[in-house]
């Protein structure tokens, strides 16, 4: 078993509170979890109005379909979701 976890943390500058910030956090991660069929979740900053952390989790047999699928994760943010990325953390767990 392979699982590969990201950690996004994220720069909203067009947000104005924390209600707005959980707004958008909420439907990025929805996005995110519809599209790629993956575990998601807000993991740090959660009092920063402006910087969000997520964590994003994939499992399967194969390390390559695993970082294919990461992939397509960050290409998909910083394609198409109105946020900047910083520094996009992979990392690849071999399980028994």
């Amino acid at each position: 078993m392979v699982l590969g976890v990201i950690r996004l943390r994220l720069r909203m500058t067009h947000v104005h509170s924390l209600k707005e910030k959980r707004a958008v956090v909420k439907s990025i991660t929805a996005r995110i979890r519809n599209r790629f069929n993956i575990a998601v979740s807000e993991v740090a900053m959660h009092d920063s109005w402006h910087n969000a952390e997520i964590g994003i989790c994939a499992v399967g047999n194969s390390e390559p379909v695993i970082n294919s699928v990461l992939d397509k994760v960050v290409d998909y943010v910083e394609r198409t979701l109105d946020v900047d990325m910083i520094e996009p953390d992979f990392e690849i767990i071999h399980l028994g």
